[in-house]
């Protein structure tokens, strides 16, 4: 296992940053603008950086996208951004843990770790914190909230998947030339 960050690594994760924060612009508009673009990036950085990379991404972006959006929920819930980011970080791990090796493992690791992020965000989330420690001014939220960070995770997760699959065949021809 190597030790050191390349600066090709940090270059890709720094690149994938800077998409995920443009597309944050969006989120107020439609989670299914900014959803699959995040996962996106968050698997084509695992992919072409690696796994830490990929995590350290998967920890920054929902702290991002809080001071994007301001959103009130998870200022009321400050815990939701951990298990977004342990959501995201799921995610990360299926297709590291899959994704180099062909193909078929790659869309599997990206459809597993869809699956296992949605389950444990809606798990964390959607049946514990919300229910738990959503303040009552916003209970009749409750509903659209569950659905937020439970099924729309899943579906996100993998519209993005498939965008990254689709922008990862090219990208690795052309970064396996640079070495």
């Amino acid at each position: 296992m190597k030790k050191k960050i390349t600066a090709k690594e940090i270059a890709i994760a720094g690149l994938m940053l800077a998409i995920c924060i443009v597309s944050q612009f969006f989120k107020n508009t439609s989670i299914f603008i900014t959803g699959p673009i995040v996962n996106a990036c968050l698997i084509l950085c695992t992919l072409a950086a690696g796994l830490v990379p990929g995590l350290i991404l998967s920890a920054i972006t929902p702290v991002t996208a809080f001071f994007i959006t301001g959103n009130p929920v998870m200022a009321a819930i400050p815990l939701m951004i951990v298990m977004i980011m342990l959501g995201n970080m799921i995610l990360v791990f299926f297709v590291w843990l899959l994704g180099n090796k062909s193909k078929v493992e790659l869309i599997l690791g990206m459809v597993l770790g869809s699956l296992v992020k949605g389950a444990f965000m809606g798990l964390t989330i959607s049946f514990w914190l919300l229910p738990s420690f959503l303040p009552e001014k916003m209970l009749p939220k409750l509903a659209v909230l569950k659905t937020n960070f439970s099924l729309y995770q899943v579906i996100t997760a993998l519209i993005g998947s498939v965008i990254a699959f689709i922008v990862w065949i090219p990208v690795k021809k052309v970064l396996n030339k640079g070495e």
